[in-house]
């Protein structure tokens, strides 16, 4: 992990033992507030181009963009997130299958529950569960999941090279999940027609279109955020599982296996026989998740003070190759050759995930 990172503790700071997630063992509403002037000078020196939205510029931070609150968070998380080596961290670039990882965690750590009707992905959406530490971990740390010690499952769209020191130094171990870039892109631009926003019309599908085989896209260079992980999961297979969502949706019952022993959350024989995998698989399918109550309609987390998205907005389709309903042939074949491109020579697209 790169220590260049101009906000990095220093080597004793950031490798202490603690026993929460910050660096210091209480931790006031108000410390993200105190920092937050000092993240917005550092930006305002970053290279800033105009974004998806009028009012909502890509700021560029090593490589990657980012809009301006997610790239303060980033910040914040890099200086104070404390990894611990039984933590858990869900990987991904956005719209490529984070939801559904964060359910299907959930489940494999609670599935002593799964037949509870007071099991919490029954009333929560999983994002409630399972926080950001680039969102919750710096914004809402008065949250339940945030404050609660006991809680080892953590989420991060960030690219690898911007993860936290204190997640290679912990050992804790991560899944990454990508997914074809064509249904990626449809996917966070139909996301985003469905934010609650000030920040003015969201461009036209061609014109993101366009930006993203650029590599300008929030998280992005989208390819490059795939390739990253896929370099550290070469270099340190026991600490990052790599999976691909196309994959995964085709036959998940396997991976939902692999991904528990992976975990240290391996099945049991007789909980095979039982058919407890068949139970998590269910509980986190797409179709279970989309027909709850809360995640209907226009409900939105209540544990927050602000929510961009309804709950159901995390759930449009979750089905492989819409991407036909949305972009040309010649669009498929652009981001197409990008992909083989970036990733030729690499192993990725060869690899059985």
């Amino acid at each position: 992990m790169s220590s260049s990172n101009p906000l990095s503790l220093s080597p004793t700071e950031s490798h202490k033992t603690v026993p929460n997630h910050h660096d210091e063992a209480e931790t006031e509403p108000t410390k993200f507030k105190k920092n937050q002037k000092r993240y917005q000078d550092l930006i305002a020196t970053f290279p800033h181009m105009k974004g998806w939205r009028p009012k909502a510029p890509l700021i560029k931070y090593r490589g990657c963009w980012f809009v301006q609150r997610l790239l303060e968070g980033c910040l914040y998380a890099q200086e104070f997130f404390q990894a611990r080596s039984i933590d858990f961290l869900i990987c991904s670039s956005a719209k490529t299958g984070t939801t559904w990882h964060k359910a299907l965690t959930f489940a494999i750590i609670n599935r002593s529950r799964l037949d509870d009707h007071s099991n919490p992905l029954l009333k929560c959406n999983p994002h409630e569960l399972v926080p950001f530490i680039e969102i919750e971990f710096a914004f809402f740390p008065q949250v339940d999941v945030i404050k609660n010690k006991g809680n080892t499952l953590f989420s991060t769209h960030v690219q690898h090279g911007l993860l936290p020191d204190s997640v290679a130094k912990s050992g804790c171990k991560m899944v990454y999940i990508w997914r074809d870039p064509k249904d990626t892109f449809i996917s966070m631009w139909t996301f985003f027609q469905k934010q609650r926003s000030d920040l003015g019309p969201l461009i036209t599908l061609e014109e993101s279109f366009d930006m993203f085989c650029h590599g300008v896209s929030v998280y992005g260079p989208y390819l490059d955020h795939v390739m990253g992980y896929w370099k550290a999961y070469q270099e340190n297979p026991d600490q990052i599982l790599f999976l691909k969502y196309e994959t995964m949706r085709a036959d998940p019952l396997p991976y939902v296996k692999r991904l528990a022993q992976f975990m240290g959350y391996g099945f049991t024989a007789e909980e095979e026989k039982k058919g407890v995998v068949e139970k998590v698989v269910n509980l986190c399918s797409f179709e279970t998740l989309k027909s709850l109550e809360v995640n209907e309609g226009e409900k939105i987390r209540e544990d927050i003070p602000l929510a961009h998205f309804s709950n159901s907005a995390y759930f449009r389709k979750g089905k492989v190759g819409d991407w036909h309903n949305y972009l040309t042939p010649e669009m498929a074949a652009r981001i197409d050759g990008l992909m083989y491109e970036k990733f030729k020579g690499s192993g990725l697209l060869e690899h059985d995930t």
